[in-house]
């Protein structure tokens, strides 16, 4: 059993002078979003901002197939004629020439350079025992374990979160739903233990262009280390690096590094 995605790396051109915030990926997926709403062909509705008609039933709000990484551009400017780089994980690769051209059409850039990467990432349980890992929390990540936010990832909200998310993305856009008992999974990571942890919260904001309503983009940022049979959980973690985990990954919250 696999997961599937396309790492596309883009490399634009200034025309005029650019400025990034924190985070610059707020900028970018409104960039990105205004292009799609304007190419008028669905891919605002199906790709940018996508509706339950072709998720899971009852999913009434699907994850949107691609992350940004672009944490490089955070607070930085550019004068025109300057370049600048950043990546997108993409879930759903039907989408690939849709995202290619909204990114060409980006106002004051042009587009130079177009790289993509084809990963392939196995859930299997590697052969030998792992007893022990380090989740490094890059960017802010917002978790919910019993309807409540949490600050303290404690293995057993950690991984099912991130086995709902691999999961969701899967059935949503790739090879379809993973084949397991999810109950016992979870009942599996409740047992592992965080013996190590450094974590501090983090508050940041964005401004949405289409309604200009304010939406909290905080979470937590840190490490913890945690201890047990961690060898299943290990290819998931793997691929939580490339999906990211919690609330608002597709603006690159819930980045993490596993070690």
């Amino acid at each position: 059993m696999n997961f599937r995605l396309q790492r596309v790396r883009f490399e634009l051109e200034a025309s005029r002078p650019l400025a990034f915030p924190v985070p610059a990926s707020n900028k970018l997926r409104g960039a990105i979003g205004a292009v799609m709403r304007e190419r008028g062909d669905g891919s605002y509705e199906e790709f940018f901002a996508p509706v339950s008609m072709h998720g899971p039933s009852g999913l009434s709000d699907p994850p949107r197939p691609f992350v940004l990484r672009s944490e490089e551009l955070n607070g930085r400017q550019f004068e025109a004629g300057e370049r600048f780089q950043f990546a997108v994980h993409l879930f759903a690769a039907q989408w690939l020439d849709a995202l290619r051209e909204s990114v060409g059409g980006i106002a004051g850039t042009s587009l130079v350079g177009c790289e993509v990467e084809e990963i392939v990432l196995p859930l299997e349980a590697p052969e030998d025992p792992v007893r022990r890992v380090r989740v490094e929390f890059l960017t802010p990540v917002e978790l919910k374990s019993a309807g409540k936010t949490i600050d303290r990832p404690e293995f057993g909200a950690l991984m099912p979160r991130v086995r709902d998310r691999i999961s969701t993305l899967r059935q949503c856009y790739g090879e379809g739903p993973v084949e397991m008992d999810f109950a016992a999974f979870g009942e599996r990571a409740a047992k592992v233990v965080m013996t190590e942890c450094r974590f501090e919260k983090v508050e940041a904001l964005r401004k949405s262009a289409a309604t200009g309503q304010v939406h909290p983009l905080g979470g937590f940022v840190g490490e913890a280390v945690y201890e047990g049979d961690l060898g299943e959980f290990l290819p998931w973690l793997r691929a939580a690096e490339w999906t990211g985990v919690g609330r608002q990954t597709s603006w690159g919250k819930g980045q993490i590094r596993v070690s």
